[in-house]
């Protein structure tokens, strides 16, 4: 632990002599209170906390035996006293503040550990309004803020780990400066995350999409040996009730993940899940956020091939998601390139032990998919501050097309043409995907101009050997001129899906009509930066 920052006349060691235990959360609870008073500690405690301690045999006083009143108002009135809270704040060699203990017959508190009511549980379960209201602890944040601000003397927990590393410090005869310092930090940013939680939600119940003040709260997942590149920090928190993915992920075999490899494996994860299992299997593969390649098959291994098919070069090293458990086959050929990460709702035994024999690739289970229809925040940071924006959960149906051109696609055509433009809502802008059957055939991402994203994903496709004929074309937003249109018709495609909307429509339709092109507005953009 590094050494503390000064703290003029805090003492360095504390031997506790009263902790006050109020909890909601009740694990170990029994244990740790049987080794303070084994340790000398005086326990005091209030309600269900108490009658536990006691019905364990361990002596234990009622927080209302130092206050001089009871419980009210449906507990909702118990710790806020001054006995409390002076005992937890005041300043113990400080002579007004001795004085003034002494005079009100304050005792100090030198331990405190809370762990707040479960409103964020009570969220996540679908509490009703008034339930969740009843949730939002009062006393506790309270008593945690002045024993956090009173670390000098006194040491705050507000999970058990915290505990735990206070029962540890007593067996070296007690709390040190450096430990009350790190678990004051930890206290606040706990009561920080609490509010944070009440904030979001309230502002959702009054349909605030936007309050006056926004704030993001995360626990820390694990911290990483860098970031993007060696030169920079990182690490990865996670939000409460996580959806589905690498947040929720059991990670069976592989080396920790990186940086880079959460943020693509998010990515793949979240393009595979708009692929409904229950139509059959998908497979996404991931190259720095992009994809390199998507189908879907009759099984999950011929879906694999397919989307490797698409670009194999790039898929060496890439992420590789699937929408359904894992088999033994497809596993077989996943592991015939070198693949970083393959992440899946869950997995046969049998494709974890294929797994094995390559100990650096990640495996990664979530226990589901993710709902690309679900609502949510997303969250990009700026200099000075950060954007938030709604989940994009556009998703467009055959009755959402508007067909503009004179030739009206096949039913073939349209199922090409909603699959590219799926998978295209996930490729970086400019974007343009090419795809037929199921299957994409050429990607292009990324580009300043749409031309070129259309002539780079007709020479992907070249390189690998894929016809374009008869194709659909996939662009995420409006093709501002028709140069980029024509491009994708000299390539082969026979059909076009884009958002419309641009000020040359007119023209971009009428080069289509010339072309022989079956082209179809969704009216929705789809940019992905």
């Amino acid at each position: 632990m590094p050494a503390a920052p000064d703290y003029p006349s805090a003492p360095d060691l504390v031997a506790p002599k009263r902790a006050l235990l109020s909890v909601s959360d009740k694990t170990g609870l029994v244990e740790a209170a049987k080794t303070l008073h084994e340790a000398g500690v005086e326990l005091v405690s209030t309600g269900g906390t108490k009658a536990a301690i006691a019905a364990a045999g361990i002596p234990v006083k009622d927080v209302s035996d130092l206050t001089g009143f009871p419980e009210m108002m449906d507990g909702r009135v118990k710790t806020l006293h001054p006995v409390v809270h002076g005992g937890l704040l005041g300043v113990r060699d400080a002579a007004d503040h001795a004085k003034a203990m002494a005079d009100h017959g304050i005792g100090g508190i030198d331990i405190l550990y809370v762990n707040l009511y479960p409103f964020e549980a009570t969220v996540a379960k679908g509490g009703s309004y008034a339930e969740c209201v009843e949730n939002i602890d009062i006393g506790g944040p309270a008593m945690i803020r002045s024993a956090a601000k009173n670390h000098g003397y006194v040491a705050v927990c507000t999970d058990p780990a915290d505990l735990a590393e206070v029962l540890e410090a007593l067996k070296a005869g007690g709390t040190t400066l450096a430990l009350r310092q790190t678990l004051a930090a930890r206290a606040y940013a706990r009561t920080a995350a609490y509010d944070a939680a009440i904030s979001a939600w309230f502002a959702e119940a009054l349909g605030q999409d936007f309050p006056a003040r926004k704030s993001i709260a995360g626990e820390l997942r694990q911290t990483m040996r860098y970031g993007e590149n060696p030169h920079q920090k990182a690490a990865f928190y996670t939000f409460p009730n996580p959806r589905p993915g690498v947040a929720t992920a059991k990670q069976l075999q592989g080396k920790e993940l990186s940086y880079n490899n959460i943020n693509d494996t998010d990515a793949a994860f979240e393009l595979i899940a708009e692929f409904d299992p229950a139509a059959g299997p998908a497979v996404a593969i991931i190259k720095h956020a992009n994809p390199c390649g998507v189908a879907v098959g009759a099984t999950q291994r011929e879906a694999y091939e397919r989307a490797l098919a698409c670009d194999p070069t790039s898929a060496f090293g890439g992420i590789v998601a699937v929408n359904s458990r894992l088999t033994r086959e497809a596993a077989e050929a996943m592991v015939e390139i070198f693949t970083e990460v393959v992440i899946a709702p869950e997995a046969d035994e049998d494709a974890v032990a294929v797994f094995a024999a390559k100990k650096n690739l990640r495996l990664l289970v979530t226990g589901g998919l993710p709902d690309p229809l679900s609502t949510g925040d997303t969250f990009k940071s700026v200099a000075g501050g950060f954007l938030v924006q709604s989940r994009d959960d556009a998703r467009i149906k055959a009755t959402d097309l508007k067909i503009v051109t004179k030739r009206q696609p096949t039913d073939e055509e349209v199922r090409d043409m909603l699959f590219a433009f799926t998978v295209g809502k996930h490729v970086k802008s400019n974007a343009i995907v090419y795809a037929r059957a199921g299957q994409t055939l050429g990607v292009g991402a990324g580009q300043m101009n749409r031309k070129d994203s259309a002539r780079i994903a007709a020479l992907r496709a070249a390189d690998f050997g894929l016809d374009l004929k008869g194709c659909a074309c996939a662009s995420e937003a409006f093709f501002p001129f028709a140069d980029g249109l024509i491009q994708a018709a000299e390539a082969g495609a026979t059909a076009i899906i884009q958002p419309g909307g641009s000020m040359r429509d007119a023209e971009v339709i009428e080069a289509a009509d010339k072309l022989g092109l079956a082209m179809a507005f969704t009216g929705v953009r789809v940019f992905r930066h």
